[in-house]
């Protein structure tokens, strides 16, 4: 990132770090704490971070059956819409989080990724790229102060700067003043590279710029985030993986050393010293899309994983090691969400008359 300015913190105890992060999320919300509403809100990854910066959530939409069972272990207090966005109205969204248009401070989403993302095919036409427009059209309606939408850095390369395009004039239509800035997860405390496109936009006749947070933390390393985290429940790595895990060099994942086709290219080992590849959604566990322990030859625990993505040990997680890694892979790491959710009530929010 090109504003980045060193020297910045180091975090010196990343567990401990997280648990008053968690306490933070615990606290009373003060009585004209900011408000959120969260469409796509996965397992409670945004809708974590908003909280740890002193936020009230309305609202969470998500249609994912174990992700909802996630969100509502971790925010029982926060209504959730269980059910297909599209089916979802303005009214019945103003009505459940009981305002009225213009009075949410922010509203939030992640729409689905996967047509944009450099890991899949990116196809243009994938139907999932156009699940922005039901953002569009509840922000339209609900006409908070601020929104925020996050999405992957593919969305801003090659053919799918066609679709960033659309967005953004979809967007400033909606009478936003916006903008978008790439930011990478591991300037703000996440132990990972996980590079993404958020979006600020503020409602027009505030008269204020939309801006972005700055970075604040030096990258935490991998072996400092996952120290003494839960390491329970991992699948055994297959035969095939077992042998090929000794030759794949720290940092490095087997298609740097193997040309042998699918089925090796995702088997990414981590370097002790440094931050984590970006997390996905698919960790098999033994083998395709993989990501494993640099000393021990075995994939990463869902336990790992969560420190990876900055949710601390208290989070629940509910499923199979597989849905756990969903949820873990398909969420904005809360602590990322947290420093955009502190900047936004800082720099934009704190100065509406």
């Amino acid at each position: 990132m090109s504003q980045v300015r060193l020297p910045l913190p180091k975090i010196d105890d990343y567990p401990a770090h997280l648990h008053r992060m968690w306490e933070k999320h615990l606290a009373p919300r003060e009585p004209d704490a900011p408000t959120v509403i969260s469409l796509f809100a996965g397992g409670g990854g945004s809708s974590l971070g908003y909280s740890m910066a002193g936020f009230r959530e309305l609202l969470a939409v998500e249609w994912d059956d174990n992700a909802v069972r996630t969100f509502r272990a971790n925010f029982p207090d926060v209504p959730v819409y269980h059910g297909d966005i599209a089916t979802l109205s303005v009214e019945q969204a103003l009505d459940m989080a009981g305002i009225q248009p213009g009075e949410l401070d922010v509203l939030d989403g992640s729409p689905p990724c996967q047509g944009f993302s450099t890991a899949g095919k990116r196809i243009l036409d994938d139907p999932r790229n156009q699940l922005f427009r039901e953002f569009v059209r509840l922000l339209r309606g609900l006409r908070p102060k601020v929104f925020v939408m996050e999405n992957v850095s593919g969305m801003v390369k090659g053919k799918m700067k066609l679709l960033f395009a659309e967005i953004m004039q979809e967007l400033r239509a909606s009478g936003y003043r916006v903008k978008a800035r790439l930011l990478n997860a591991m300037w703000f405390g996440v132990p990972q590279s996980r590079e993404r496109v958020i979006f600020i936009g503020v409602r027009e006749d505030l008269g204020i710029e939309p801006s972005h947070p700055k970075p604040e933390w030096q990258p935490v390393a991998c072996a400092d985030a996952i120290e003494g985290a839960d390491t329970s429940g991992v699948p055994k790595l297959t035969d095939r993986y077992g042998k090929l895990w000794p030759l794949v060099p720290l940092g490095k994942s087997a298609e740097d050393v193997l040309k042998e086709g699918k089925g090796y290219t995702d088997c990414q080992k981590l370097h002790p010293r440094k931050p984590s590849f970006t997390l996905r959604k698919t960790q098999t566990g033994r083998g395709f899309a993989t990501i494993v322990h640099w000393a021990e030859p075995r994939a990463l625990s869902v336990g790992e994983g969560k420190r990876l993505q900055s949710f601390p040990d208290e989070f629940v997680i509910t499923g199979t090691y597989q849905e756990q890694w969903a949820i873990i892979g398909n969420s904005v790491p809360p602590l990322m969400m947290e420093a955009i959710t502190r900047h936004i009530r800082k720099e934009i929010l704190a100065k509406i008359a």
